[in-house]
């Protein structure tokens, strides 16, 4: 074992921060529950009000959900269920109908206007595929990832944003995706097919729920998530900071900021059909300074918190720990700053339009906050003799020529 972990009790560290996993991804879970039991309410009763419900408690579910990403890339049993509940972007076409200006084709995507919802059967791979029946089975079994496509995402927070909200036609001008109530309606039934497009919301939502029932059996004591990391912490804190950096640089940063400002492409928007992408974005940093402070707040207002990241690398180097917290709390501000902006100004599909100085300038500085707290996280890795880790990198950050090829 290093000598960097001479005095300092790592394995309680990664303790607190499964145990942070845990409460984390049961909030998750719980507001899951909040958010299918609107979907629910909103079938039942088709409106205005149960509509915006059912929108207001998706909003609620991506807060703690948006704070486990950084649980991803150093632990492969998150990497490898991530897809089914985050996958973006998506091809819309896949699952409902869309806007002409949206296109027949795609030559990447055969499934591209599919409209799963409008046909009962259709055929994939030379496969004919009943689908008369819109179960979770038919989500994740046949339509997520359908004719090896990435961009065919059937399932997931993001699916069920597209029913809740529709298409946002919007471009980088005012406004989030308006579909009405009514396209639950049956009695009053708009763009057709409601009691199938009824039927495919539930069955997104419950998917939620049931994968999300999944993730937080992973990380309880006893489960394979948790037990990966308390079996060998060293392993552990090198997860920890795989997850920090990566998240921050090359996909926060990265494949999900930067790209979008070089491109000024509306489309390169994380919540980009109900506009929440700010929330989105500002709660991935949260979840990042959480895994290093070793502590995090749940719904109910309840602390879970222990030893931290923070108190090893104090430990080691008081002046470095002060470095990363200072960094980490930079790109807070920057985020907040962002998010206000986005409540009070304009949504972030607007700040990273062309032509937008001021707007360009404020995603701008929360992706310079996360460039610069990597370069923090990095000498904690060096600081800590944990060899060479790999981060995540991007070409919008990496090499931006290539973004425009």
């Amino acid at each position: 074992m290093s000598s960097a972990f001479a005095a300092t009790d790592i394995g309680a560290i990664v303790k607190t921060y499964a145990e942070i996993g845990h409460a984390k991804y049961e909030d998750s879970l719980i507001t899951a529950k909040a958010l299918d039991k609107a979907i629910d309410t909103l079938i039942a009763n088709p409106s205005e009000d149960t509509l915006k419900a059912a929108r207001d408690a998706w909003i609620k579910a991506r807060v703690p959900y948006q704070q486990t990403e950084a649980y991803r890339f150093g632990n492969p049993i998150v990497d490898d269920w991530e897809g089914k509940v985050n996958a973006w972007p998506l091809d819309e076409g896949l699952i409902d109908y869309v806007d002409k200006s949206y296109g027949t084709e795609s030559d990447e995507n055969e499934q591209y206007t599919l409209n799963v919802i409008a046909n009962p059967k259709f055929t994939i791979g030379g496969k004919e595929i009943d689908a008369t029946k819109i179960t979770p089975e038919l989500l994740s079994g046949t339509l997520q990832e359908a004719g090896g496509s990435e961009s065919n995402v059937a399932t997931g927070y993001h699916a069920i944003e597209f029913l809740l909200w529709g298409q946002d036609l919007n471009g980088t001008g005012p406004g989030a995706g308006a579909r009405s109530y009514t396209d639950y309606d049956v009695k009053n039934c708009t763009n057709g097919h409601c009691d199938r497009r009824a039927e495919y919301l539930k069955a997104a939502s419950s998917l939620l729920v049931s994968d999300l029932d999944y993730m937080v059996k992973q990380w309880t004591p006893e489960g394979e998530a948790a037990k990966a990391v308390l079996a060998d912490p060293k392993k552990g804190i090198v997860a920890m900071l795989t997850g920090m950096g990566s998240l921050s640089y090359g996909e926060l940063a990265g494949e999900r900021m930067k790209l979008g400002v070089l491109l000024h492409d509306p489309e390169e928007e994380h919540d980009c059909f109900s506009d929440n992408t700010y929330n989105s974005h500002l709660n991935d940093a949260v979840g990042i300074a959480e895994v290093y402070r070793g502590a995090y707040t749940r719904i109910d207002g309840s602390k879970v918190s222990g030893p931290s990241l923070s108190d090893l690398v104090k430990e080691k180097d008081a002046a470095l720990d002060t470095e990363m917290k200072t960094k980490l709390g930079h790109t807070l501000d920057a985020m907040h700053a962002m998010a206000k902006r986005g409540e009070t100004v304009e949504a972030y599909d607007q700040m990273i339009g062309e032509g937008n100085k001021d707007g360009n300038a404020v995603v701008q500085a929360a992706i310079d906050g996360l460039v610069d707290q990597t370069k923090s996280i990095q000498r904690v890795i060096s600081a800590l003799d944990l060899g060479q880790i790999e981060l995540e990198g991007s070409d919008s950050l990496d090499n931006p020529n290539a973004v425009f090829q």
